[in-house]
């Protein structure tokens, strides 16, 4: 049975997804890099993204390594793509992770703008939706095979989908920073009311990582 899951997003304590100023220079904002210190060295992180061997064991590769499993598609915001906004004003931007990114599988990218798939290496293809969120949803799901879809973000992205009931589970890693502005993730959000759980919560030295489920018998 295909679930929708969020799967590794970073916090800050103070509950930003992403720094202030989030430009092509800075595409996690101001001191956002520093929220993913729990994800960067991991045994997971650097052979899905950079083919390497190695990396740190533990808590955080554990979660790293689950966050990739069973996952048939993504979604991602315009945002999670790259910096442009407005009309694509060429096909050259093809992402900010090279020839070969690290979902392959199909990723449906949210935009007001209409834009041609993009096949890249290694089994992925970016699909641009126009349709809104639940039409992303709807082909995410057919593509997934039964499948999980995964959430990629960003927060605005996460909280389209939390407000509808759509999220079946997330996994939040709380990083020790403070970012003081940015991107919320859970402003104008009651996941009690939506009916969430926390289901698991285990620290390592660099975050905190919470796993929330939202119950089945729950109505919006």
């Amino acid at each position: 049975m295909t679930r929708v899951r969020v799967a590794g997003f970073t916090i800050s304590i103070d509950g930003y997804g992403a720094g202030p100023d989030q430009d092509i220079d800075n595409p996690l904002g101001i001191g956002g890099m520093d929220l993913h210190q729990w994800l960067v060295t991991t045994r997971t992180f650097q052979r899905n993204l950079f083919g390497k061997d190695g990396g740190t064991t533990g808590v955080d590769d554990d979660f790293a390594a689950r966050s990739f499993r069973n996952v048939g598609a993504w979604i991602l915001g315009r945002n999670m793509f790259g910096p442009i906004r407005g009309d694509w004003p060429d096909d050259h931007w093809k992402g900010w992770w090279g020839d070969n990114p690290p979902y392959h599988v199909p990723v449906f990218v949210l935009t007001h703008y209409a834009r041609a798939p993009i096949e890249m290496e290694g089994g992925t293809t970016f699909h641009f939706v126009t349709g809104g969120f639940r039409e992303a949803l709807d082909r995410a799901r057919e593509a997934a095979g039964g499948k999980d879809v995964r959430i990629g973000g960003g927060a605005s992205t996460i909280r389209q989908y939390l407000r509808e009931g759509l999220i079946d589970e997330l996994h939040i890693a709380i990083s020790p920073i403070l970012l003081g502005r940015g991107e919320p993730l859970f402003e104008g959000i009651d996941l009690r009311a939506l009916g969430y759980t926390c289901v698991e919560s285990v620290a390592s030295e660099k975050a905190t990582h919470v796993v929330l489920q939202r119950s089945s018998h729950t109505r919006i």
